[in-house]
């Protein structure tokens, strides 16, 4: 165990490393940008030592995978953040874990998640997901809404019991017109979170960027930047 703490710990020091240099650049303080360390596929024991490092939000993709982890966890201080398409038969089980969701796209979850939260008593945040590769009105390739859409739902979301509107995130797009333009893609979810917080100026959560793109993110402006190989390593492939 101590050769894969050295490991996470070195992997850790490299990825701040990066954020830094890039809050630099971008002339940003580096309290500014939020790590969420992904540990999805990897064990709860990574996780425990994560944790005994300093990280203090992860974030997981799978239910099935991530509540057992959360459960076997529950006793450290995180943040549990859902990022994966959220079926709503899965609502009432990750509503018991995750402090925030940020794959909300459509009002059906909105309403699910808000009487999930209302029955287990608890406040969950809620991110809009947004794909940059829709149409003004239709759904995106990994799950998300348009930007036209994001108004609609993030109203619906501010009115519901149990819910709490924290803002936007998305995926670099890997086609439309910001396919392999990280950076512009960026660019273009903080226009969305500029015209967002007109309405609700506490959505200021932003959350783009990955082990790839880390720094485009940051010099876009995003406030939380989701880490998942650079600190974990590459992930086995799933049978």
């Amino acid at each position: 165990m101590t050769d894969r703490k050295d490991e996470l710990a070195g992997n850790l020091a490299k990825v701040e490393e990066r954020i830094t240099a890039a809050c630099v650049a971008a002339g940003r303080g580096r309290e500014e940008v939020t790590l969420i360390v992904v540990t999805k596929t990897y064990p709860a024991s990574d996780v425990r030592i994560l944790s005994e490092l300093g990280v203090r939000h992860v974030a997981e993709n799978r239910d099935q995978d991530a509540a057992p982890k959360a459960a076997a966890c529950s006793d450290l201080p995180l943040s549990w953040h859902f990022v994966g398409q959220l079926q709503t038969n899965k609502v009432r089980s990750v509503v018991g874990y995750a402090d925030v969701v940020q794959s909300v796209d459509r009002s059906r979850l909105v309403t699910s998640l808000s009487k999930e939260a209302v029955r287990a008593g608890r406040e969950v945040g809620c991110l809009i997901q947004v794909a940059l590769d829709a149409g003004e009105s239709a759904r995106g390739e990994r799950g998300g809404v348009a930007p036209g859409g994001i108004e609609e739902l993030a109203g619906l979301v501010a009115r519901s019991p149990g819910l709490r509107l924290d803002g936007l995130m998305t995926v670099a797009p890997l086609t439309g017109e910001y396919a392999g333009r990280q950076r512009a893609a960026f660019e273009r979810l903080m226009d969305l979170s500029t015209d967002l917080r007109r309405a609700h100026p506490t959505a200021n959560m932003v959350s783009a960027g990955m082990s790839a793109d880390l720094e485009e993110a940051v010099a876009a402006g995003a406030t939380h930047v989701r880490v998942g190989t650079a600190v974990l390593g590459v992930r086995p492939r799933l049978g």
